[in-house]
């Protein structure tokens, strides 16, 4: 199979989405992407790993990084894609419809049509987004060409419902422990129980009211919730051990440092590790270039609750806006599904305003 670039951007989607590319196999998807870009010759293609680049070197006055990712979480019965209607507007149902193949191929589309663009571009399209940061692929060419990411603003291809969400929150991960003494269930007086003395941790934590932070005019609602909680090993003893791992969300205006202070505040008195922690990104809309964009899709900005990878883009000083096809609240669902015309109003939006002079 080759990937056909004059293809509509549905039929793009559909057939990226058919190559099953779960976080860790996506060479075969890589390689479809870099065997279609290769041969243009308005492009330069870089390929590290399973990340492809490919950028335009026309000397404009202004240079746009477009990222989208090409992994999708675990299929749970949901590819091959299929064309569905709802209240008879068309859809396109299947796992990465919505996070993010929609987007990223409405970027394939268009990287292969704007042979003179208004701006430089730099596409990005990478791999293990999914997992955790380590594997990241837009993280690991970042550390090895941080030349490639030299750009006046980026945008990434997340689904917004074909909105502008601007910047993202942060994320923290931790564990809380407690511990106790073993004993026979039947004699339960005798030792003391781990999982019992972790009540009070769920209490705090639903007791918990999340609170909304305003950060250059958007609305950011952060959350801090317990994700998992493990403990015991049979089913008549008294457990020893037990933890629960907790998820904090926080607004943009927080550095993580802020993040876990706050949270082993929330949680004083208990033992407290933090496993995974990182910064979120501010909005950067009040960059002119970034406002630009925003009048040219006619979008209204709203803030983007989850944490994506406009935040490496904002860490290295480049305003970053999410800006995709899908229905966030669908990512990852069995039943994820991306509405026909947001892709192409994202690829009308997009076009519009790469080729305004």
């Amino acid at each position: 199979m080759v990937l056909d670039l004059t293809a509509s951007s549905l039929d793009l989607t559909r057939a990226i989405c058919d190559i099953p590319s779960v976080s860790g196999d996506e060479q075969r998807l890589a390689d479809e992407i870099e065997a279609a870009i290769a041969p243009l010759a308005h492009l330069e293609v870089i390929r590290h790993g399973n990340t492809i680049v490919a950028r335009t070197a026309l000397g404009r006055a202004q240079r746009v990084a477009i990222a989208g990712h090409i992994d999708t979480v675990p299929i749970n019965d949901n590819l091959p894609t299929r064309d569905i209607e709802i209240d008879g507007d068309p859809y396109l149902w299947g796992r990465g419809t919505v996070d993010m193949k929609a987007g990223t191929a409405v970027q394939l589309k268009l990287a292969a049509e704007l042979t003179d663009p208004a701006v430089d571009i730099t596409w990005m399209w990478y791999d293990n987004e999914e997992v955790e940061a380590s594997k990241n692929g837009l993280g690991l060419l970042a550390a090895v060409r941080p030349d490639l990411f030299e750009a006046d603003f980026a945008i990434l291809g997340e689904p917004s419902n074909g909105e502008v969400e601007g910047g993202c929150n942060g994320t923290l991960r931790a564990i809380v422990r407690t511990t106790g003494v073993r004993a026979h269930s039947a004699r339960a007086w005798i030792g003391e129980n781990a999982i019992h003395r972790a009540a009070p941790i769920l209490a705090r934590l639903s007791e918990y009211r999340a609170k909304e932070v305003a950060v250059e005019g958007l609305l950011y609602r952060e959350s801090l919730s317990a994700v998992r909680i493990s403990g015991g090993v049979a089913g008549n003893v008294i457990p020893d051990a037990c933890e629960v791992e907790v998820n904090y969300r926080f607004a943009p205006s927080k550095s993580a440092a802020d993040a876990e202070a706050h949270v082993r505040g929330v949680l004083a008195g208990f033992d407290v590790e933090i496993t995974d922690a990182a910064d979120g990104a501010r909005p950067g809309l009040d960059a002119p270039i970034a406002q630009q964009f925003v009048a040219a899709v006619g979008a209204e900005p709203r803030p983007k609750y989850g944490w994506t990878d406009v935040a490496r883009f904002s860490a290295l000083g480049i305003p970053a806006v999410n800006y995709g096809p899908g229905d966030p609240h669908l990512a990852h669902h069995d039943e994820e599904r991306v509405p026909v015309a947001q892709i192409d109003a994202v690829e009308r939006g997009l076009r519009a305003w790469l080729t305004a002079r």
